[in-house]
């Protein structure tokens, strides 16, 4: 099934729902939110967790194609009504839910969001946004058109030391940024064959319904489900799809970046089945008030990376945390951990104090004291604030979209390993045509 025809299907599913209560919820500052979640384990069950810590939430819809992730979950809420099929959810309950929380393996992140948006409901969707790039635009296009309250899964945007970053960024305090290095040593990738034969489905999995829109495919005990989708090109964006998103996002934002020119990945051949478990990707943007003409960024990830050079040398021999980014500045460097660390000034190869009140005199960012159990909710209840007319996302469709685009062309580029790709952005198509076969794929009906 093509893309366009399943986006159809969705369209006359939502055809045949009632004025959607959720313009009740975004004009009513008393109202209740109620949220359906589609994907409740692993991710989803601290998704459900967070969103449902907010006073004004009703949680009154739970699906999951695992029936024991949903018996875990509607043990916690036994009042909502549970399903496998997230098509069957949205139809029979359009009238009933206000918002959506997505929180499945990526290849599903779309066909759920979509319909759901489609039903005119907004939308909270794990990251990476989607699986394609047509995808990405697809979802930000049809979010913008119907003024959805919207927000990707980053839930580290709201917290205090990012927030920190992007200030100091943009008020120059290492002036004009001419490169970022950002890097994680996770593995979500997978170098080895592609699995032989089939195992008997467990009882409590629907195979189907796991698969979605994905190419069928035989079931494979531990290969899949629960966790290491994340590896393979059917079903995940690998670890630049996963830990990327979070360490770009700050460089992003607060460079205000756009997509890319150029990408290059330099990691080995493609297999087909697996993303490499080493990948070493170069961006050039253009420029930005807070860069050079252009910004040249790279990204590493994977066993032993990142590969320390010059411009990641640490003062007194000390060692780069295991992840983060470090910002290439005309008068110096910042360096943000991930995370829960604040940022580092390095001039002249030596740490500078950073005077917070220069930059935050009136403490606007929030309470400076680390405490992630305090601040892990407050994207989601950001979110559920937005859908009830009191907040504003920091995180929409109109800009998560862009970032995991620039995310997801870098996924491509491990399919031309050390070839340069040249994207046009208005036209959302690679120069070099073969790369232009995975900006999009078929959808089967399932």
């Amino acid at each position: 099934m093509k893309k366009r025809d399943f986006l159809k299907t969705s369209a006359a599913f939502a055809s045949t729902a009632l004025l959607p209560s959720s313009v009740f919820a975004l004009s009513n500052n008393n109202a209740r939110l109620r949220t359906a979640h589609i994907g409740v384990g692993n991710m989803g069950a601290a998704d459900l967790a967070s969103i449902s810590s907010h006073d004004s939430v009703d949680v009154v819809a739970l699906c999951d194609v695992d029936s024991n992730n949903l018996a875990a979950a509607k043990k916690l809420h036994p009042n909502a009504k549970t399903y496998s099929d997230y098509r069957t959810l949205l139809k029979e309950m359009s009238a009933d839910i206000d918002a959506v929380v997505v929180s499945t393996p990526d290849h599903t992140h779309a066909p759920a969001s979509m319909m759901a948006m489609e039903m005119n409901k907004p939308v909270y969707c794990q990251k990476p946004l989607t699986h394609f790039v047509s995808e990405a635009r697809a979802m930000r296009k049809i979010a913008e058109e119907k003024n959805l309250v919207t927000q990707m899964g980053i839930q580290v945007h709201s917290f205090y030391d990012y927030k920190l970053a992007t200030v100091l960024i943009q008020s120059g305090i290492i002036g004009k940024v001419s490169k970022v290095h950002a890097w994680s040593p996770k593995n979500w990738g997978y170098d080895g064959p592609e699995p032989k034969g089939a195992d008997t489905v467990p009882d409590h999995l629907d195979w189907n319904l796991w698969l979605g829109t994905s190419p069928e495919r035989p079931y494979k005990d531990t290969v899949y489900h629960p966790g290491n989708w994340r590896k393979l090109v059917d079903y995940g964006c690998g670890t630049l799809g996963d830990m990327g998103v979070h360490i770009f996002d700050t460089p992003y934002n607060a460079l205000a970046l756009d997509v890319p020119l150029t990408i290059t990945n330099k990691c080995r051949k493609p297999n087909g089945f697996g993303f490499p478990e080493n990948n070493n990707v170069t961006y050039t943007f253009p420029g930005t008030k807070y860069t050079t003409d252009t910004l040249t960024w790279v990204w590493s990830d994977g066993p032993g990376m990142p590969k320390v050079n010059k411009e990641l040398k640490l003062p007194n021999k000390e060692k780069l945390p295991l992840q983060g980014a470090m910002f290439i500045g005309e008068k110096g460097r910042l360096l943000l951990p991930h995370f829960m660390e604040l940022p580092r000034l390095i001039v002249d190869g030596e740490y500078q104090e950073i005077d917070i009140s220069q930059y935050d005199p009136n403490n606007s960012l929030g309470n400076n004291k680390n405490d992630y159990e305090r601040d892990a909710p407050k994207h989601y209840h950001q979110f559920v604030d937005a859908c009830l007319g009191k907040d504003k996302a920091s995180a929409p469709f109109s800009y998560s979209a862009r970032l995991t685009e620039t995310i997801l062309l870098g996924v491509i580029a491990g399919r031309f390993p050390k070839q340069t790709l040249h994207w046009d952005n208005e036209k959302a198509r690679f120069k070099e045509e073969e790369a232009n076969a995975f900006l999009s794929g078929d959808y089967r009906e399932f």
